[in-house]
């Protein structure tokens, strides 16, 4: 257990320090509820269940009677709420000597700080590893594949990443547009899903720039037109996420309800209290939560060629 001695911060017993730093940092906005829908629950466990729609309708012969589709129960998401949680002691001797009065106070900002850092890694997990084959989902695939499972029996597959890595450029997001466009629901009706939202590291910030901003087709001496801008194919632009650890893989966000998840059990909480026997002051700071996707339709993925 660490505890915060007067050893640790020796030369705040003294005056004479114009100043402390390195625990003043600016942190980056909020960037995982840019890519994870948040919901709240009361409850240890989380179960979405999905369910499939039906199918076409038939030709009904005079006299004939209309054909009985059947709906079912689709694939099974399950979230598990984890307790996250990190504090600091600092003895009674610590602060009645500090000639600054600077330990609770600074140390409880970082505190916030560590946290804050926690869920961000947390959240961006979950696109760290989209194509690693040992964290599955519902369908028992990855976060992005190009096999995923239509559930309810009615067979078949779908892809939300291209058949081979594509580094982020006009023409891979061509054919994300193509691709999210053949998208069916699980009986294989058409649906509406539409490309909402870049998610870049922070390496594909200027090329994305180039391939959204552009009038042109960049890179090319062609006088063709941008048809990825023109189109408006990303129509909420690029999002940089610093902490994607992968500086060649891209994700788009789309507009398929209950896909990347966040679920909040218990939000950002701070207590303090102090040891009977020491006297020394103790700090700390939990969270309750979930990261993880339900329906894989939410996301489009590469990972870089």
């Amino acid at each position: 257990m660490g505890v915060i001695t007067r050893g640790n911060f020796a030369l705040d017993l003294w005056p004479g320090i114009n100043k402390h730093f390195g625990d003043e940092y600016k942190q980056h906005p909020i960037e995982y509820t840019r890519i994870f829908e948040k919901e709240t629950t009361d409850q240890a466990f989380v179960r979405d269940v999905g369910v499939t729609g039906f199918g076409l309708a038939a030709q009904v012969g005079e006299g004939q009677g209309v054909h009985y589709d059947t709906a079912q129960q689709g694939f099974v998401k399950d979230y598990t709420i984890v307790d996250y949680g990190l504090g600091f002691i600092i003895t009674r001797n610590m602060v009645d000597d500090d000639q600054y009065r600077r330990p609770a106070k600074n140390r409880a900002r970082a505190l916030a700080f560590s946290m804050r850092q926690t869920k961000e890694i947390l959240g961006a997990n979950v696109l760290n590893r989209a194509f690693d084959s040992n964290y599955t989902g519902a369908d028992g695939l990855e976060l992005c594949s190009e096999v995923h499972l239509n559930a309810g029996g009615a067979g078949g597959t779908y892809a939300n990443e291209p058949d081979n890595g594509l580094d982020l450029s006009n023409d891979a997001l061509e054919q994300m547009w193509i691709d999210i466009a053949g998208w069916t629901d699980d009986r294989g009706n058409k649906i509406s899903a539409q490309p909402r939202r870049l998610i870049i590291p922070p390496a594909l910030k200027f090329e994305a720039d180039r391939i959204l901003k552009t009038v042109q087709e960049p890179g090319t001496a062609n006088n063709d037109i941008n048809a990825v801008r023109a189109a408006g194919v990303i129509p909420e632009g690029a999002f940089v996420n610093h902490f994607l650890t992968d500086s060649d893989a891209w994700f788009v966000i789309t507009n398929i309800p209950n896909g990347l998840k966040y679920i909040e059990r218990m939000g950002d909480t701070f207590s303090t209290d102090n040891d009977f026997d020491t006297d020394n002051a103790k700090f700390k700071a939990i969270f309750r939560c979930a990261f993880g996707w339900t329906n894989p339709k939410g996301i489009y993925g590469s990972p870089g060629a």
